[in-house]
């Protein structure tokens, strides 16, 4: 009975077998250069060697990329949270918010501008002259502007806007269950 040495060669029918694969894939390995093979046949203690090698690389590879991952993942997490932080202490807001509040200040302004032909109806029509009736129509303008212009970002309007919305996405996230 002859003993396996570092010279024994196989076939890929016998390199398969010890390997636990397919003739098929032992055919591709050899086609993609991980393995040798003279004559369709194989040094099997070096064809071992080298697909333990592909694998163990193949493996660190995986373990590599999960890493690169995994910490990718940890990262987007953090600046989740930091940005969480910022937004309840009033430093970023969310463009939702900023829309909402925007629109508030919109409706305002329309709310003001509709208001002016019944504030001054009486007056205009009490005026001597277009020239008055102009003067008029202009000091109420004005005020309207004053107001806009004294209009501050009030930071407890917008906390409540977070809170009301956290609050619904609590929710929705209960539904979702």
């Amino acid at each position: 009975m002859e003993g396996i040495t570092a010279d024994t060669m196989v076939s890929s029918k016998e390199l398969a077998i010890v390997l636990g694969l397919g003739i098929r894939r032992v055919q591709q390995l050899s086609q993609d250069g991980v393995l040798d093979s003279e004559n369709g046949r194989y040094h099997l203690a070096k064809s071992v060697a080298r697909y333990t090698e592909t694998i163990t690389k193949k493996e660190s590879e995986t373990d590599k990329a999960k890493e690169t991952l995994d910490l990718s993942l940890k990262r987007a997490k953090v600046s989740m949270v930091v940005m969480e932080a910022k937004e309840m202490q009033g430093k970023m807001h969310r463009s939702e918010d900023v829309a909402d509040m925007t629109e508030d200040l919109v409706y305002s302004i329309r709310a003001m501008l509709v208001a002016l032909p019944g504030r001054l109806a009486v007056d205009v029509i009490r005026a001597k002259s277009a020239a008055e009736a102009a003067e008029i129509i202009r000091k109420e303008v004005h005020k309207v502007m004053s107001e806009l212009a004294t209009y501050k970002y009030d930071p407890k309007k917008y906390e409540e806007r977070v809170r009301e919305r956290r609050k619904w996405d609590a929710s929705q996230g209960d539904d979702d269950d």
